[in-house]
């Protein structure tokens, strides 16, 4: 074989001979397809409804033409097609080809057989691999198109369907899409099918019936494995070399006229190909993967047939390639494909049983990794482990989180507590300021535990099988030396699609051929047992996987974050009382089916492109529709549950007179200031003591030891104390003074003001509802312009108020009431914002007179430090961090807390500690954050740590108000279901046994970082308990010993217990 005397000419004279674009009257490229032929007749049926496929093919179809427009936004067109295959291509493979910018399936005898898109990389359906004369040649073919533009184009540009997704994409980091462009699609849809496509098609496209050239396809997937290794391994190198100039003498054999000379011209590929590796070559693990966003650009209706489209493709893949496997995760997207294509997942089923089509994850959906709480995250497990298991039998063994945008410290814990011991993710590659060591390692959460962790070394979840990304994969792997395994998924994602045939014939030529790593088709389990016998020498990540981008995602879309923290504590409260009502009533039937129901959608919108609130509009309007339903479901389950609970206690007795039930779900006693229905429908405060976890009648109101008084001084400026701290306020709401009185220590430092609002400029490199940059710290401006100066509201007793309003940047305005109750350690601020801004961000700060080199921070069961400095880019990465429902800052002996109730940004610099309230982002959905917003949040100064200062109880007392009914009962004494003895241990859930009727399960963990022993005790008639996991199965033969003082548990820091209680029945 003669060597080409220059590298380049040859190099490019094999490009020339592959190009789509030069010389397709003479290249090989211009051979792929034979004869074409259109379509004979067109009709169509629109629909605003996504509607099956029998109901779509009864409707009434109309005359259609090439290039009709049809519209508006999200309908979609159903399109019947005749057509007629020539009989002179009998022998011969014929596709149908559809080229546009969307997405389609095909259906054939009243079901789906293969999606359809551009993007994809799929664009022709085989309708036959060899055309017998026996075979029909005349079809009647129908089509859906699914019509989309974004809010805000002209409705009269839009033609025949098109997709909003690409769009978004290219235009997510931009102000908004581009007005008054046309959308022109030639409809030729000649197949025999049923054809279901979402599109976005601003030009014509093909849409034909073709004799496709399998041997061309063929020679072409050679020659392009050899020009990529001759390209990429580098003139210098012997294999590139080898690979050049066996393409240029392939170029020399083919004509590409005659296609008895493409055997000897595949000859020459094969081989280069048949070329081994030595024994110390990298492999890499292939698996196909289709990630599927639940909801981001398109709303969660048009998910279901995603999954539809790609999984279908994947199923017709396997069938002709039974070496392919697929993993595939969320729950809820099987839950959907098992609703609405049953057909298809009985296939799916098949392929699971094969060992194909691969369920991975564990979990309903791929949450969001910062902002769900602990007891979301669990039930993310719970929910679709119990799927799986029950869907196919098996529950998983890995965790599956490849794109979402940060990963907790208690997740190993919550993991294990699954059953899941591996962990796969790639989003930490996206890092803005640092790079992330490692690839493969151990990740160590707080409690210690720790997951055999594995990012691809190719930083995607979306490879295309090409020789540049197996060339990536070893040269970027981190971990070399040490692991000589790695992950390799290919396939189109996000919006779907999935993998190709030309993904798999371009991984097969590279299985293991000199110059190049090792490629085979694997599975999740092989990786990581391969990798698991490597892992002697792997480093361990301690603490969060913090990504150091996309922290807008703790502020945006404050409607969405106010919803799921609402819901997390409705569907708290709701399993108590229920729980609790069980218990004490055995007439009482525990709603599961539809705290299951609720749950779930709590769950779904916990997805990692809704609860960040980086998602168009359509998706937020849906998420707050399911708030809505669990408010409302979950408040007639929590009546309910009351009546069943209380019944004796909400009887009216003759000559009782008023009284109020009050109910506490939290598993401490408290005594708070509550307001209670007076005559004629006033509304009285009183003072109150409720037990752990149970109710009290309250008669007469508690004396405060000392009331709230409130002063306006000389200088407009008012100061407010209740016995425990002391605050004065100047005219425009600020704290310059916060002092506790038994100490006199000052809080606000000398010259400073808290409760400073201040307003940013907002403006990203990329991202717009994703990200805040470092930069717009630059732009800080304080709002400083007073609509109405500060003025009291309250005069005191059990409660005092002030309030004010504020203007904020040109349109938006602020009023705040700032509260103080009696007995009460901390400073309320309810506050309403009426918000009209655009690419600003809104903050409260709080400068304290506390130094220390580390804040902490509240995550899922537990807390976390993190720096006040900016000493490395480590550090100063982490500029804007998340939180749940506190974070404090102190030193030895004092500290300042801040509590909220719906909001997570935040962050601590220096002695500053900052609230992040609103933004105003604009992309992907141009109305995010408009219009009014309440929220409350809090300061709370304190005496030693915030551990013994009860900053954690304080913290869910805010968000967990006690529950009042009215009531004319005789008087009873208080009852309590559970207490524990520790402060240090946090009883958080209390919930009917999933797969046990009469048992309850419990869940506590350690709060404060201690170790520490526990007794928890019960008024609930117990028989038996036992440990469990999270998954409520148990753990050991052993019960647990009921003692007097009642159940004896055993805690180390952060550690999570849950047990199995069974009553007697």
């Amino acid at each position: 074989m003669a060597a080409p005397k220059h590298w380049r000419t040859a190099l490019e004279r094999v490009e020339k001979f592959l190009s789509e674009t030069y010389f397709t009257d003479c290249n090989l490229r211009g051979r792929l397809f034979g004869d074409r032929c259109p379509p004979a007749s067109l009709s169509y049926f629109q629909t605003p409804r996504r509607i099956p496929y029998d109901e779509a093919v009864r409707q009434e179809f109309k005359l259609a033409q090439v290039g009709d427009s049809f519209g508006p936004t999200w309908e979609t067109c159903w399109f019947k097609v005749e057509l007629s295959i020539p009989p002179a291509w009998a022998g011969r493979e014929v596709h149908f080809v559809w080229e546009s910018d969307g997405e389609g399936m095909v259906w054939r005898d009243a079901q789906p057989v293969q999606g359809l898109t551009k993007e994809g990389e799929k664009t022709s359906y085989i309708l036959t691999s060899s055309m017998k004369e026996t075979e029909p040649h005349r079809w009647v073919v129908w089509g859906a198109w699914h019509c989309l533009k974004p809010r805000g184009w002209d409705h009269t540009s839009l033609s025949v369907s098109w997709s909003s997704e690409k769009l978004f994409r290219d235009s997510a980091c931009s102000s908004g899409p581009t007005t008054g462009r046309r959308m022109d699609f030639p409809i030729c849809l000649p197949v025999i099918c049923c054809l279901m496509v979402c599109c976005w098609s601003p030009q014509p496209h093909t849409a034909e019936l073709v004799v496709f050239n399998r041997d061309v396809y063929e020679l072409l997937v050679d020659l392009e494995i050899l020009l990529d290794m001759a390209q990429l391994l580098g003139e210098e190198n012997q294999r590139s070399s080898q690979a050049l100039c066996a393409a240029n003498q392939m170029v020399n054999v083919c004509d590409v006229t005659d296609p008895s000379t493409f055997p000897a011209a595949r000859a020459l590929a094969a081989a280069i190909f048949s070329q081994r590796n030595g024994e110390s070559q990298h492999s890499i693990h292939a698996m196909g993967h289709c990630h599927i966003d639940s909801a981001w650009l398109w709303p969660y209706e048009e998910t279901i047939r995603k999954c539809a489209r790609s999984w279908v493709t994947v199923v017709r893949l396997m069938e002709r390639n039974p070496e392919l496997t697929f993993a595939c995760s969320q729950a809820q997207q099987f839950e959907w494909v098992r609703s609405w294509y049953p057909g298809l997942y009985e296939q799916i089923q098949d392929f699971v049983a094969k060992g194909q089509f691969i369920p991975v994850g564990g979990t309903w959906v791929e949450m969001d990794g910062n902002l769900p709480s602990g007891e979301s995250m669990v039930r993310q497990f719970l929910q679709g482990q119990r799927f799986f298991q029950q869907q196919f039998g098996r529950v998983c063994s890995e965790f599956w989180l490849p794109d979402t945008f940060g990963y907790s410290a208690q997740l190993p814990q919550l993991m294990q507590g699954c059953g899941i011991r591996r962990f796969l993710t790639q989003k930490l590659s996206w890092n803005l300021v640092n790079s992330f060591p490692h690839h493969t390692f151990f990740w160590e959460g707080i409690d210690g535990s720790r997951v055999l962790t594995h990012f691809p070394p190719g930083d995607s979840y979306g490879m295309h099988g090409r020789v540049e990304e197996m060339l990536k994969t070893v040269k970027n792997n981190k971990d070399k030396g040490r692991v000589n395994h790695s992950a390799f998924l290919f396939g189109f994602g996000d919006g779907g699609g999935g993998p190709t045939q030309k993904m798999l014939d371009r991984m097969k030529r590279m299985s293991d051929t000199d110059g190049l790593p090792r490629v085979q088709i694997s599975t999740p389990d092989q990786l990581f047992s391969a990798l698991e016998k490597e892992s002697s020498q792997l480093y361990t990540w301690v603490g969060e996987l913090f990504l150091e981008l996309h922290n807008g995602t703790y502020t945006s879309q404050a409607q969405i974050k106010k919803g799921n923290r609402e819901c997390e504590r409705i569907l708290h409260d709701v399993e108590v009382l229920s729980a609790l009502a069980m218990a004490q009533d055995c007439g009482f039937q525990y709603p599961a089916s539809q705290l299951q129901r609720l749950w779930r959608l709590l769950l779904l919108n916990q997805f990692h492109d809704v609860l960040p609130g980086s998602c168009i509009q359509l998706v937020v309007e849906d998420a707050l529709e399911y708030y809505a339903e669990i408010r409302r479901v979950g408040a007639g389950l929590q009546q309910e549950a009351v009546q069943s609970l209380c019944r004796e206690l909400l009887e009216p007795e003759a000559g009782n007179a008023g009284s109020t039930l009050v109910l506490n779900t939290l598993p401490w006693e408290r005594t708070e200031v509550i307001s209670r229905a007076g005559a004629a429908g006033t509304e009285t405060l009183v003072l109150v003591t409720v037990p752990s976890m149970g109710y009290a009648v309250v008669r007469e109101p508690l004396l405060s030891p000392q009331p709230v008084v409130v002063r306006k001084r000389e200088d407009g400026s008012i100061a407010m104390e209740n016995g425990v701290i002391a605050a004065c306020l100047d005219v425009m709401g600020r704290l310059t003074s916060l002092q506790l009185l038994d100490s006199q220590r000052e809080s606000v430092p000398d010259g400073c003001c808290a409760n400073q609002f201040a307003l940013f400029d907002d403006v990203p490199l990329y991202w717009d509802a994703w990200d805040v940059m470092d930069y717009y710290l630059e732009t800080r401006k304080p709002v400083t312009t007073l609509l109405k100066p500060l003025e009291i509201t309250l005069a005191g007793g059990l409660r005092g108020s002030v309030s004010f309003s504020l203007q904020i940047g040109k349109s938006s305005t602020l009023t705040q009431e700032i509260i103080l109750d009696a007995t009460c350690p901390y400073l309320r601020f309810l506050t309403q914002v009426e918000w009209k801004e655009a690419h600003k961000f809104l903050k409260v700060e709080f400068p304290v007179q506390v130094r220390s080199t580390n804040a902490t921070y509240e995550i899922q069961f537990g807390h976390l430090q993190r720096p006040t400095h900016w000493n490395t880019s480590w550090d100063w990465a982490r500029f804007e961090v998340w939180a749940h429902k506190w974070l404090d800052l102190s030193e030895h002996g004092f500290g300042v807390t801040l509590l909220n109730d719906c909001k997570y940004g935040a962050s601590a610099h220096g002695n500053i500690l900052s609230l992040s309230l609103l933004r105003a982002p604009k992309s992907p959905d141009a109305t995010a954050d408009m219009g009014h917003h309440q929220f409350t949040y809090a300061v709370m100064p304190h005496l030693g740590s915030f551990q013994d200062a009860g900053v954690i109880q304080h913290a869910y007392s805010l968000n967990c108000p006690l529950h009042t009914v009215p009531t004319r009962s005789a008087p009873s004494p208080p009852w309590s279901a559970f207490s524990v003895s520790s402060p240090a241990v946090v009883l958080e859930t209390v919930k009917q046994a999933e797969d046990r009727p009469g048992a309850i399960v419990v869940r506590l963990y350690e709060a404060h970082g201690s170790t520490v022993i526990a007794w928890l005790q019960t008024s609930l008639p117990v028989e038996e308990a036992i440990l469990c996991d999270l998954l409520e199965r148990p753990v050991g033969a052993e019960r647990l010993q009921l003692e007097q003082q009642g159940l004896r548990l055993s805690f180390t820091p952060f550690r999570v217990l849950s047990l199995l209680l069974i009553l007697r029945q």
